[in-house]
């Protein structure tokens, strides 16, 4: 039968990629002051620059959860059509959004028995849960059933490796992503936290390296410790409005591994709401996440 895979902006991928990939997208909206926005709209462009500028200006930006409600709005069309639907949904580590889209799958199962609608959390953010829907809609190009294909992300879900720094904790404290305890690597001088998603699909401040640079390398170190088959992988690079250090780290990757490619995206306002300017990250699949 045909199906559609199935994601959310958080999973930050470019618009030429969802328009390879044939995936559609549920958009997470964001708030500045009283205006509500939203972090992805097809066909239109997101001012990153602006938004970043609001960010390092401490403008007051919230983020929102998505309803059941806005979930069956979502899918309901894909079944009308007579399409399965595999959605691959944003950590629930991080979020309560996914338990919504399983409130509105388990609806709209009653109202459509003859479809099949597999929700899978990847445990995943950023472009580390899109990077797994690139390999979704490879395995379905191959033509692996949905079955097939939510299985092989459940299996590997725990080996998409995230590494990233960031400038300033303030934000993702702020945002109840981190603890307070956590954040004190953040306060200390020229002391910048190396992190990870642990297996629970949280961020884990993982080691503090000395100054900016030192931290950039960290991460390429620690993908040198824990990736597996380089050259048969994409490796995806997302950063918080720091291009040339996303590009430092590229050629760093590029001069120790031999891979298959890469991706290089600036990280979407929900996420980086609560990441903040100068982020940097760094996905890949390994043997394990840490």
């Amino acid at each position: 039968m045909s199906y559609v895979i199935l994601t959310d902006s958080s999973a930050n991928l470019t618009d030429e990629l969802i328009e390879q990939c044939g995936v559609a997208i549920i958009s997470f909206t964001f708030h500045v002051g009283d205006k509500e926005l939203k972090s992805y709209v097809k066909g239109q462009a997101t001012d990153l620059k602006q938004f970043y500028s609001m960010m390092r200006n401490k403008e007051h930006i919230t983020t929102s959860l998505v309803s059941p409600e806005a979930f069956t709005e979502f899918f309901e069309p894909f079944l009308k059509e007579g399409q399965d639907i595999l959605y691959l949904g944003f950590s629930s580590g991080l979020s309560g959004t996914y338990q919504s889209s399983t409130i509105a799958a388990d609806s709209l199962k009653e109202k459509y028995p003859e479809r099949k609608i597999i929700t899978v959390d990847s445990l995943c953010a950023c472009l580390g849960q899109g990077l797994l829907v690139y390999h979704a809609t490879e395995l379905k190009a191959e033509g692996k059933s949905i079955e097939e294909v939510a299985q092989w992300l459940t299996d590997n879900r725990l080996r998409m490796c995230h590494w990233f720094t960031c400038d300033d904790l303030f934000f993702l404290k702020r945002g109840g992503r981190i603890s307070s305890t956590s954040a004190v690597f953040g306060s200390l001088l020229q002391v910048k936290p190396v992190m990870h998603m642990d297996d629970d699909g949280k961020l884990a401040v993982v080691e503090k390296a000395r100054g900016r640079k030192q931290s950039l390398q960290a991460l390429v170190k620690h993908m040198e410790e824990t990736v597996e088959n380089p050259e048969e992988q994409m490796i995806y690079i997302a950063h918080g409005d720091c291009e040339e250090d996303a590009e430092y780290v590229r050629r760093l990757i590029l001069e120790k591994f031999s891979v298959k490619g890469t991706l290089m995206n600036c990280i979407d306002p929900v996420v980086g709401a609560h990441s903040g300017p100068g982020t940097l990250a760094i996905f890949y699949l390994g043997k394990n996440r840490y």
